[in-house]
């Protein structure tokens, strides 16, 4: 999964979780709340991808990319909505 994958990932992951996170209402304008849901999976997953393969956890294309990148994007996504409903 090159970079184009990690795009296409934090896209979905963002707008997956922006939709299905339970306080979402309260986080804000849909609009803007949306866009930083997508940025901080788009932040997650590059992150993810980069500390992998700096540790040498797993190397491009690596079954294990995946999934590591898909949690870390979904534990951005849910801590970023989380802390903005709370103002």
């Amino acid at each position: 999964m090159g970079w184009p994958g990690i795009v296409v990932l934090g896209f979905a992951i963002g707008f997956a979780g922006w939709l299905l996170h339970p306080m979402r209402r309260a986080a804000g304008p849909a609009g803007r709340a949306l866009m930083l849901s997508i940025v901080a999976a788009l932040a997650g997953a590059a992150l993810a991808k980069a500390a992998g393969r700096a540790t040498g956890l797993f190397y491009d294309g690596e079954l294990l990319e995946w999934p590591v990148c898909t949690a870390v994007a979904f534990v951005f996504v849910a801590v970023l909505l989380a802390l903005r409903a709370r103002r």
